[in-house]
């Protein structure tokens, strides 16, 4: 990347990231009342551009993958690090088609003195994302800001500093080609770890904060930030198994949201089944999952359903309840009741989603309400928690915290609102 000017000799990381920050804060007004046409414009030139630095994208990635796997980077970062420009450039025109959340009017009404309220959508202003090991997210993220009118400030991680840098480049130009400020999307990665912490406290330049990573990372935000931060999660998602589920439609359910893509926030980490399955339902889904190169995690009565039939299963310990494994491993336990499965879910949850296959609609019903995750799902496996599969185009992350914005981020949860008050002379009396 090149080195922007206040990244000369003698300044400090401090200055040099409020400066950028300050860039941001200026690049945002612009932002502010563009127009859809001018947005999607931009958004069409950095599709465009993505596509002609195709052979440049991919070799940094490759760079930054080589350099993975020499440090013993495990398989599922490995998997997040990978990088399709395709596909990228793909994302960035379906949001570019997506409507322009800003001047939606939420609610409004005439008051009996005449006046007129209306509650509109506006942009946040300047949003600051700390993430890991995700170049995708570097172009996700740009794009839902500028299509929702605000600039944003990124701080990708080393292990994909290689993407990144050619990403940031090739959009920042894209800006600058299609008639918007540059510093709509700027990138801190250049200033590491006490970069971060000075866009933290960034308080009056960034209006909010995104962390999307690991626990460590999401903690650290929270736990240092004086901007407004929406915490997005770390993925510990439920699949319960009722007595009156569709078996046949069960294990597969259950096998796709724990391996269609087990290094991803919404993979299965523990499936709960229901005692009246445990005899003949259990040991078909055990095999299932060894089958497709599951390590089992198993409670007493899953042990012994496994080890009858050689199953190669560990005793599940209260780690492995509150797990995110990142890989082909699950937790598995037998309950006796719904109510039993959401006691256990409301107490190891990470609130992000959870899963109930039953074809009895007491029991869904009850699951729904009882459940207090950012998604529930009723027979569908939890992989469909993606803002791409909402029809979001794509997502910042997925919020497990409750204010504001909760599940998949799209544009609309990336903006505010503003009450314009419409008079004609009024005054209060």
């Amino acid at each position: 990347m090149t080195l922007a000017p206040e990244k000369a000799a003698g300044t400090t990381v401090e200055d040099a990231v409020l400066a950028v920050c300050r860039r941001a804060k200026v690049a945002s007004r612009p932002l502010r009342v563009a127009t859809r046409a001018t947005k999607d414009a931009a958004l069409h030139a950095i599709a465009d551009a993505i596509d002609a630095a195709t052979e440049r994208i991919v070799a940094a990635n490759a760079e930054d993958l080589a350099r993975g796997e020499a440090d013993g980077t495990s398989q599922h970062l490995l998997d997040r690090l990978r990088l399709d420009p395709v596909r990228v450039a793909a994302a960035v025109r379906e949001v570019a088609a997506l409507p322009d959340p800003v001047g939606e009017v939420v609610r409004g009404s005439t008051l009996p003195n005449g006046i007129r309220l209306r509650q509109l959508r506006v942009p946040m202003g300047v949003l600051g994302v700390v993430y890991e090991a995700r170049p995708n997210v570097t172009v996700d993220v740009a794009v839902l800001a500028l299509k929702s009118g605000n600039a944003v400030v990124l701080r990708g991680g080393s292990a994909a500093q290689s993407s990144n840098t050619v990403l940031v480049e090739v959009i920042r130009a894209a800006l600058e080609s299609a008639g918007l400020p540059a510093d709509a999307v700027t990138s801190i990665d250049d200033f590491g770890r006490d970069g971060v912490g000075v866009l933290l406290t960034a308080r009056g330049l960034v209006d909010l904060l995104v962390p999307r990573g690991g626990a460590d990372l999401i903690q650290r935000v929270v736990r240092e930030a004086t901007v407004p931060v929406i915490e997005t999660g770390v993925g510990n998602c439920h699949v319960y198994v009722d007595a009156s589920a569709d078996l046949a439609q069960a294990v597969q359910i259950v096998l796709n949201a724990k391996t269609s893509r087990p290094s991803v926030c919404n993979a299965a980490e523990t499936v709960l089944v229901h005692s009246a399955l445990a005899a003949d339902f259990l040991p078909t889904l055990l095999a299932a999952l060894h089958g497709a190169g599951v390590l089992l995690h198993a409670d007493a009565t899953s042990l012994r359903a496994a080890q009858a039939q050689g199953i190669p299963a560990e005793p599940v310990t209260d780690a492995d309840w509150a797990a995110e494994f990142h890989g082909m491993e699950i937790a598995v336990g037998v309950v006796d009741s719904v109510q039993d499965a959401v006691e256990h879910i409301s107490r190891w949850t990470s609130a992000h989603t959870e899963a109930v296959l039953a074809t009895d609609v007491r029991v869904t019903d009850y699951f729904c309400a009882a459940v207090d995750s950012a998604v529930v799902a009723v027979n569908a496996s939890t992989r469909f928690t993606d803002g791409g599969e909402f029809g979001l185009g794509a997502e910042v992350g997925i919020s497990t915290q409750k204010l504001h914005a909760r599940g998949p981020m799209g544009l609309a949860e990336l903006t505010t609102t503003t009450w314009q008050v419409l008079g004609d002379g009024h005054v209060r009396v």
